[in-house]
């Protein structure tokens, strides 16, 4: 069984290799890619999704073990169909090379500066498990209008999906444009490791630091989208009730695996027990019931269950109060399945594996401030958050956390909503992530910034005293230059 598994990696590893190469081939000798044929595959690939929807959707769920359909349509499908129609319909302008001033006097003299957007070429995709067809087909938008192929490694852990999607693709894409390969964490860093000209990883920050040691040996730039500990704070002047609602609504979506996630709010301390309750109306509000609610989401699997019960475990032990919130006072204990009710944590400290760890379920601890300074202190002191949010209605002091701390993306007075504007960029910094797409800015993420400088016919170099022998004109130029 061993070997026929080193044989199996070793025909995919076999396979990748060769598709890199064919793809390389086919994209310089289709130089330079009209928008016709890129306007061509992001129609299929709207085609594809739209035509299979509910086949990825029933996949998904089988891979959950429980999500609704309707949750997989609004939040994989309709974002990637988003997605690649605003790319489709906006290219051909962000394809426009840009004008640029030369320098002093060049411009005068007849000089001319561009930059000119080229597709880098072939893109390696490394897609997560929570959303797994918006993971790819999101980004996928900014990679088909640059004018680049693509290779994707969907995740392991949802192997429906992503044997659907090695099935479909052929069916919609030439190889040479598109390709899927599936298998388990030896191929994944079998992948990482080819010679793609760009690579985008979604997932854990302790994987991405693997993918982007894979990625140095072959000096292959990368896009980092991780995750981390994104910060909710609510300020005094927040209206409790919308906190509760949205705050419950974000953290309870795909049942908190959203990289995205509000993971632990930060409230002023005579203020807690109204915020807690607030959402556990919020919440209660949203799922009056969650064992058969068809429109709660399962963690994904055993493996995931087990450490989010951990963290719990953990808090408890460490003197924190966990509140379970079950509406319905259901028995998960003998529930056949993986969903998780959501579970409020407080008096959450440091040494909590809850406060160490990105949570990726339903459990939120609330950590309480005497001043917003001490939360914006709080924050600073740790990595760098992929999302950041503010509730309130105070102004000066929404604009004291916004300026006083660094996130790849905030919303104020709602979670998550940043990350669904296609026309703003997204992604973290530091250990939340590295680079950005969507929009304008995926099209450039995907596109190498050329510049291009056109010399007039006068002799320049000459004239500016740059040629030897120097004399006058050298002495002019650099005292022109230097001074102060």
């Amino acid at each position: 069984m061993a070997t026929a598994i080193k044989q199996d990696i070793a025909g995919e590893t076999a396979r990748m290799h060769a598709v890199l190469a064919a793809q390389k081939a086919s994209f310089t000798a289709a130089m330079p890619e009209s928008l016709a044929v890129r306007t061509d595959r992001i129609d299929r690939a709207v085609a594809m999704l739209v035509d299979h929807a509910e086949e990825f959707a029933k996949a998904v769920s089988e891979d959950f073990g429980h999500r609704s359909r309707e949750q997989t349509l609004m939040t994989d499908i309709m974002p990637s169909v988003s997605a690649l129609k605003h790319a489709k319909k906006h290219m051909a302008a962000w394809s426009k090379g840009e004008k640029r001033k030369p320098t002093f006097p060049l411009g005068l003299l007849g000089a001319k500066a561009e930059v000119v957007y080229q597709p880098k070429g072939v893109v390696g995709v490394v897609a997560p498990w929570n959303f797994p067809v918006g993971m790819v087909f999101v980004p996928m938008a900014g990679i088909l209008a640059a004018g680049n192929r693509a290779m994707v490694k969907p995740s392991e852990f949802t192997e429906h999906v992503s044997a659907l999607m090695a099935r479909l693709v052929p069916d919609y894409f030439d190889e040479s444009e598109m390709a899927v390969f599936t298998g388990d964490a030896d191929v994944g860093i079998a992948f990482s490791k080819l010679a793609f000209d760009h690579m985008i990883f979604t997932g854990a920050t302790g994987v991405g630091r693997h993918i982007m040691r894979a990625a140095a040996d072959n000096l292959v730039p990368v896009t980092l989208e991780l995750g981390g500990k994104s910060p909710t704070f609510i300020g005094r002047s927040a209206n409790k009730d919308l906190v509760g609602q949205r705050v419950a609504l974000g953290k309870m979506m795909n049942a908190g695996q959203i990289c995205l996630a509000p993971d632990y709010l930060l409230v002023p301390e005579d203020q807690e027990g109204e915020v807690i309750d607030s959402v556990v109306k919020g919440a209660t509000a949203l799922y009056p019931t969650l064992l058969s609610n068809d429109d709660y989401t399962s963690v994904v699997n055993g493996r995931n269950y087990d450490r989010l019960q951990g963290y719990l475990a953990d808090a408890r032990e460490k003197g924190a109060e966990v509140i379970e919130v079950n509406p319905a006072s259901e028995d998960f204990a003998s529930a056949n399945g993986h969903k998780m009710p959501l579970h409020i944590v407080r008096n959450p400290t440091d040494e909590m594996k809850v406060m160490q760890e990105e949570i990726f379920g339903p459990i939120l601890p609330v950590k309480t401030y005497k001043t917003i300074d001490d939360a914006i202190d709080y924050v600073n002191e740790r990595d760098r958050p992929l999302g950041l949010y503010y509730f309130g209605q105070d102004k000066s002091e929404e604009d004291r956390v916004l300026t006083r701390t660094i996130s790849g993306g905030v919303t104020v007075n709602d979670v998550l909503f940043h990350n669904a504007m296609e026309d703003l960029p997204f992604g973290g910094v530091g250990p939340s992530g590295m680079g950005n797409y969507h929009g304008l800015d995926g099209f450039r993420t995907f596109s190498h910034a050329r510049a291009v400088y056109r010399q007039p016919k006068l002799d320049v170099a000459g004239l500016a005293g740059f040629k030897p022998p120097y004399g006058k004109a050298t002495t002019k130029t650099l005292a022109k230059e230097l001074k102060k």
